[in-house]
Formats: C-alpha cells, sequence, structure tokens
C-alpha cells in the first residue's frame, strides 16, 4: 500500500517544519469558491487540502475533489465524517477513530462496515486517534458523535489519552474542538499532549487569527487545520500560512 502522504506527514514532523491544512466541506462550496480556495492555498504554500466535514448531504465529494487535484498539486487528504465519504480521487485518508469517546461505533464499529471499500481504494490509510474537545459550544461532531467531549481544563485526560492512542498503534493523533467552535484548544493542553507522543499531532476548531495559529505551533502541533475562518474570510488563507511556517525549529 502507498504511504507517500504519511511519510511526508513523518518527514516534515522529523524536520520541525510546521503544516497548515485548509479544510474544504463540499457541502458549503461551489464550483467557484473551489477555485478561489485553491488559488489562495497555491499562492500561500498550503501543505494539505482536508476535504469532509461531519455531515457531507451533498453528492459532488468526488468532484470536489477532482477539481482540487485538476487545479494544484497539493495533497488532498480525506477528513471523513462517516464511512460514505471516501473517494477515490484523494491521496489519503484519515481512518478515525474516536478514541476521546465511548462510543463504539466510532471506536470500531463504521471501520468494519467501510473496510472492503477502503481497502480496495488505493488510498494512502492513515490511523487517526480523534479527540474531540470542548470547545464552549454544541458542535456538529459532538452531535453526531453522540460522544461528550474532552474537556478544555482537562489537559491530563487529553494526554493519557493520546498516549494511549499512539500504543494502540495510531499513526496520528487528531485534537479538535469542532467546527464552530467559540474557543479553540488551550496551548497548555496541547504542549502536554505533544510532549509525550512521537507520532504527528493534528489540531483544529476555533482557530481564526494567525496568531493563535502561530502560538499551537510553538506549543507543539505539526499540522494546523482551518476551515470555518476562511470559509468566512478566504484571505486569511495567506496570513495563516505565513505564521504558521514562520515557526522556526527548536535548535
Amino acid at each position: 500500500m502507498n504511504h507517500r502522504i504519511y511519510h511526508h506527514f513523518l518527514q516534515r514532523k522529523q524536520a520541525q517544519h510546521k503544516s497548515f491544512a485548509v479544510l474544504i466541506d463540499p457541502d458549503k462550496v461551489d464550483a467557484a469558491a473551489i477555485n478561489e480556495l485553491v488559488h489562495l492555498g497555491t499562492k500561500a504554500k498550503v501543505d494539505y487540502f482536508f476535504v469532509g466535514g461531519s455531515l457531507v448531504i451533498s453528492s459532488h465529494l468526488d468532484d470536489c475533489i477532482k477539481q482540487i487535484k485538476a487545479l494544484c498539486d497539493i495533497p488532498v487528504v480525506l477528513f471523513p465524517g462517516s464511512p460514505s465519504q471516501v473517494s477515490r480521487y484523494a491521496d489519503a485518508l484519515l481512518y478515525l477513530s474516536l478514541i476521546s469517546g465511548r462510543n463504539p461505533e466510532l471506536l470500531i464499529g463504521q471501520h468494519v462496515v467501510s473496510a472492503p471499500f477502503v481497502k480496495k481504494s488505493g488510498l494512502d490509510i492513515m490511523p487517526t486517534g480523534y479527540m474531540v474537545i470542548d470547545g464552549g459550544a454544541p458542535t456538529t461532531v459532538s452531535y453526531i458523535s453522540n460522544a461528550s467531549p474532552i474537556p478544555a481544563d482537562k489537559a491530563d485526560i487529553a494526554m493519557c489519552t493520546a498516549m494511549a492512542g499512539e500504543m494502540l498503534g495510531m499513526k496520528l493523533i487528531y485534537m479538535d474542538a469542532g467546527s464552530g467552535a467559540q474557543t479553540p484548544i488551550r496551548e497548555e493542553m496541547i504542549e502536554k499532549v505533544a510532549r509525550h507522543i512521537e507520532v504527528p499531532l493534528i489540531v483544529g476548531g476555533g482557530i481564526t487569527a494567525p496568531e493563535k495559529a502561530y502560538r499551537n505551533c510553538q506549543a507543539g502541533a505539526d499540522v494546523i487545520v482551518v476551515g470555518n475562518a476562511i470559509e468566512k474570510d478566504p484571505g486569511l488563507i495567506m496570513e495563516i500560512s505565513a505564521a504558521i511556517h514562520a515557526v522556526k525549529a527548536h535548535a
């Protein structure tokens, strides 16, 4: 199986290069919006496009990905909310297991259903320990998952959850405050998790300013994901990308 994209994640982490992923929800974009996002993303030297959402009720996931691929060489990574959100036109798939919750369907149940199709897809499958952190407001992901998020002030719980995910074989850890979060994940929690795991750490949810993205990277995040803020103001791509890529490697 091809693991080119995952190796790219690892190489950037080992070189202490921080990465920026723009999240595109197929339900919220048309062809013109995709063109603009890809144009700005290419100009800003975005590292990845994540594609997906908690629902994806539209039927143009494949078309969305094909349009992105036709416009640029930036890797397209699926961020699925359900097993139906798999497209062979992408480069890689975050194979999410909701390790912060206790819903067996999202820990392993849906994976059993989707496994044959995912196996045949030819995608770079990246087992990802997905952790939902309380962002101060109910979010789509917390509602759909039917699972309580980790409290924002419980860094020890987040740390132990991430450690368990890594030891269970997860190749990535993804901490998410959820789309539309009022409060992004605290730097103290990111720093504590980052210090205790070796796999790449992805952080998203509620990041609306370049300064916050920069501080999250300094705290230990390897990949910053921004979606909602960019939907409202695509021009933020340039500013946030510059902030993330300005974080210097430690001597």
